[in-house]
């Protein structure tokens, strides 16, 4: 909140941090980084926010879509009351100094939703997954920012159509991965004897 109109800097950390109850120069000690470390801070603890309305029993009951969905929701829904102060720190991540650790932050989110969603892939797809939803979630924040719609309506629709995008690539991905597997799949060997002794 502090962040919102003093910037993401010490005058907003020692307000806060004086509003805690707690000693400004500890807290200092707790962002060695700065406005990096507090944008950190304050991401983690969306995640946590998320994790803390979304409990597994809760997500259980959902299928993957719905599921995936509900946790961008969610994130929104905590973030809504703070678009000014998230629109410092994304400004902040945005210069080239920060990019590396902005890319980390974002796939950190996208990993803890695919987490929470139930995924535990550890082949190229729990990659692909979280590169996909993570350029999904960052393009429904850069809508959100601007949304004026009844309860981000703009946006829910949004990142419904790219939500659906995901789930078509996916099902086409395992069309073609089922493919692969049976019958027909590629074979090294035969298409080298192929070369060597083409079929007349």
């Amino acid at each position: 909140m502090n962040a919102a109109f003093d910037g993401w800097n010490d005058t907003a950390l020692i307000t806060a941090a004086r509003g805690a109850g707690v000693d400004p120069d500890v807290a200092k000690l707790a962002f060695p980084g700065g406005a990096v470390d507090m944008i950190d801070g304050w991401f983690a603890h969306i995640d946590a926010e998320m994790a803390r309305a979304l409990p597994p029993e809760k997500l259980a009951q959902m299928k993957i879509r719905e599921r995936i969905t509900a946790l961008v929701e969610q994130r929104l829904a905590t973030l809504a009351g703070d678009r000014e102060a998230l629109r410092r720190a994304l400004a902040i991540l945005a210069m080239p100094q920060n990019l590396a650790r902005a890319t980390k932050l974002g796939w950190r989110s996208a990993d803890r939703m695919w987490r929470l969603a139930g995924d535990m892939a550890t082949d190229y797809n729990h990659y692909t997954k979280r590169a996909m939803l993570a350029g999904i979630y960052g393009a429904t924040i850069t809508v959100f920012l601007d949304d004026e719609s009844e309860q981000w309506a703009d946006t829910r629709a949004f990142l419904a159509r790219r939500i659906d995008g995901i789930m078509r690539f996916e099902k086409a991905k395992a069309k073609f991965t089922n493919r692969t597997r049976g019958d027909h799949r590629i074979s090294l060997s035969r298409f080298v004897s192929r070369l060597r002794y083409p079929a007349v």
